[in-house]
């Protein structure tokens, strides 16, 4: 499979805490409500916490191994990467990955080895640390 993403990744396996999290509500003005749209987070999970794995991550977001949360939830994630610390991020999730899936994946010499990829789910990042994200960067080269 070849790489289609821009930023650079750093495949990791550091334990995390995720938070679904949700939006904070607006008031705005009846003039400019009535031109203004915006993606809600999914509510429907909002205060659930669980422990999770973060598999792989860049400076952008991360893919984090764990039982699946709805599209578009807003998340809190917490965890540590060797090198750069503890990490606190919030971000959206993306894409989902429902159960654990087997590809195929043919060999230099003709042969098949099967590679599976767990579930769980993409987040990207709306808020991280310029450091971090520099850190990450540095890591991902």
């Amino acid at each position: 499979m070849s790489e289609h993403r821009r930023a650079g990744r750093v495949l990791v396996n550091a334990p995390a805490i995720v938070e679904s999290i949700g939006q904070s509500a607006m008031s705005l003005h009846p003039n400019l409500a009535a031109v203004y749209r915006r993606v809600d987070a999914d509510a429907s999970t909002v205060g659930k916490r669980f422990p999770a794995v973060v598999r792989d991550l860049s400076t952008n977001g991360a893919f984090i191994s764990g039982g699946p949360l709805p599209l578009l939830a807003r998340v809190a994630v917490r965890f540590e990467v060797k090198g750069i610390g503890p990490i606190d991020a919030v971000g959206w999730v993306l894409w989902q990955r429902t159960d654990d899936c087997e590809l195929p994946n043919a060999t230099a010499d003709g042969g098949e080895v099967n590679k599976t990829l767990p579930k769980g789910f993409g987040v990207l990042f709306e808020s991280i640390p310029l450091e971090t994200r520099a850190a990450i960067a540095a890591l991902a080269k």
